[in-house]
């Protein structure tokens, strides 16, 4: 399986430091800021810099964690030591700078974003090409991904603080105010229009393999619909003010017809598309060939659901992996396989390890932290007719044997309600080295603390279902509720917002999106949501119950770090209710 690490270089270090004044000649054994960005190879060294900053250090910082511990269909969890995924589900803030690490590494990737901006519009790269028309292609490229990738970390950072100082080139004022939210997302909207019309129109099975996990046209394309539907959905049902396009930054909007051709080119020329079956996007669908694969004369299948059900993991590399049959409808993904405590723990997926089942391993399903349990309202509401159901939540109460279950007992925890998602969780099996997780032995994964360290499972940020619905819920129509329906083998049905708002829920569940959905529709504070509503939980061997009140005066947002507003000299004003 060919992973994708996107690595700090050392040369980035020239973005916060300069070279002695007193050398006249170059340092032909140290990168600077005079010396680098000058050959292709360089620029892409740096580029990677950029997509690491995607990767941050305190579990709270990491979207995943921090927006299904928002969300509505999940619980916080955890024992009873884990004060800070209570607080997180009940909108109180743990420490002063929970959410420090986000904020940190947005500047990271957007002043390192910025130095290759500047560097590919300065320098320039012919020599190293056969013909002008390559060097032009690599330097659109480029600045595409470069604008593509200020704008997302941006955005993500946005999503959850609301407006950001905006730091556009290497020189501007690191101690410029918080601009307005309409600003921040102006200058979001105009870096992803900036990628849109740079990058290349190249379908995605020409993405080769060596790129996946790079954003391309058609993820920037998406995203000034994402933009779009958070922006005008805030503005119009948290702040009250009407809005019905996305601002420029430098003047001009992008309107909702625009969006619609977008997404129109995606859905229509993009080459992505929906796996065949909704369940073959998760890895559990390839335990039952990886467990052969490692111990052949061991008890098959290990998840006899799986089996019986004929699933065939579609990979997470691509079109064109190397591993399972060809993923067409992960458009972008943060990808994980490095797992070294030397690195730190960001370079794996925690969202395995702290929302995995706690205090048991079993097989398939290894142990976790049981952060995040699944609120059963929620559950329960949920149609067995939808194979999405299975296909996204383990029930544990079952102690079913076919979904690999039968050694689970109540345990220990909090807030344990017997359900967990099986979308991202540790999934594992014996082998040459016992019982190991999945992606130890496709990966060869050599580190002192597997347990803890193994899940190299991708977040996917984007997948082909989004552009279906959100081209129905800006137009209206059901042509795109309705192929992800299909594709699940459920009925069609008409559009209406409501099932719209379902089909999301149902769809996405557990993949960080509810949450935005959430604020962005105004249903965090309407009603429409299981906040308030009674889940009948497990504390640590006591029955009881358990509920979360979100508190509207936070407009869904999360607290600025108290370490950044002193840092600022008071220059940050803090979010409301916080």
């Amino acid at each position: 399986m060919k992973k994708i690490i996107y690595t700090v270089v050392i040369g980035l270090v020239a973005i916060i430091s300069s070279c002695d004044d007193h050398l006249d000649t170059d340092n032909l054994y140290e990168k600077s800021l005079d010396t680098f960005y000058r050959t292709p190879t360089d620029i892409e060294e740096a580029m990677n810099g950029v997509y690491n900053a995607l990767f941050v250090g305190g579990v709270h910082s990491n979207e995943h964690v921090a927006a299904n511990l928002m969300s509505d269909v999940m619980l916080g969890g955890g024992g009873p030591d884990d004060k800070s995924a209570k607080d997180v589900d009940n909108f109180l803030d743990p420490a002063e700078d929970t959410y420090r690490d986000l904020w940190k590494e947005t500047y990271n990737g957007v002043s390192r974003a910025n130095a290759v901006i500047e560097a590919v519009q300065l320098n320039d790269f012919k020599r190293f090409f056969e013909t002008a028309a390559e060097a032009e292609a690599f330097k659109n490229n480029t600045l595409g991904e470069a604008y593509f990738m200020r704008g997302f970390l941006m955005y993500r950072a946005a999503r959850f603080f609301g407006g950001m100082p905006i730091i556009s080139t290497t020189d501007a004022d690191r101690g410029a105010p918080r601009s307005s939210l309409s600003e921040t997302w102006a200058f979001i909207a105009s870096d992803f229009k900036a990628a849109a019309e740079l990058l290349p129109k190249r379908k995605a099975a020409d993405f080769p393999l060596a790129t996946y996990g790079h954003a391309n046209v058609w993820v920037a394309k998406a995203y000034i619909a994402r933009a779009y539907l958070y922006y005008t959905g805030y503005m119009t049902n948290v702040e009250k003010q009407a809005a019905d396009a996305l601002p420029l930054y430098d003047g001009g909007s992008i309107s909702k017809a625009d969006v619609i051709a977008h997404l129109e080119d995606v859905r229509d020329n993009s080459g992505y598309k929906l796996a065949s079956d909704f369940r073959n996007l998760w890895p559990y669908s390839y335990v039952n060939q990886n467990a052969r694969d490692y111990d052949p004369e061991g008890t098959h299948p290990v998840l006899p659901w799986a089996e019986n059900e004929g699933l065939e993991w579609v990979g997470q590399d691509g079109p064109n992996s190397s591993i399972g049959t060809g993923n067409h409808e992960v458009m972008f993904a943060l990808r994980y396989g490095l797992a070294d405590w030397s690195f730190g723990q960001q370079y794996n997926n925690r969202v395995c390890l702290f929302f995995g089942i706690r205090d048991h391993s079993m097989v398939p399903f290894g142990q976790g932290w049981g952060w995040g349990t699944v609120h059963n309202a929620f559950y329960n509401s949920w149609s067995d007719d939808d194979p999405r159901k299975q296909g996204s939540v383990i029930d544990l109460n079952s102690k079913d044997p076919d979904m690999g279950v039968d050694g689970w007992n109540i345990g220990k925890g909090d807030h344990n309600t017997g359900l967990t998602n099986k979308k991202y969780t540790t999934i594992q099996h014996n082998g040459p080295d016992g019982v190991k997780g999945m992606f130890y032995y496709l990966l060869n994964m050599v580190h002192g603390d597997p347990m803890q360290l193994w899940a190299a499972q991708d977040f996917y940020y984007l997948r082909f279902a989004d552009i279906l619905l959100m081209h129905s819920e800006l137009t209206q129509t059901a042509d795109g509720i309705n192929a992800v329906r299909e594709r699940a083998g459920l009925d069609p049905v008409a559009y209406t917002i409501e099932n719209l708002k379902d089909e999301r829920l149902h769809e996405f569940a557990f993949e960080g999106l509810r949450w935005f959905d959430l604020v962005r529709w105004g249903d965090a504070e309407s009603g429409n949501n299981y906040f308030g509503v009674e889940a009948a939980v497990n504390n640590s061997g006591t029955e009881g119950s358990y509920k979360v009140s979100y508190r509207p005066e936070t407009k869904g947002l999360v607290p600025v770090p108290e370490g950044e507003i002193r840092l600022s000299n008071g220059v940050y004003e803090q979010n409301p209710g916080w």
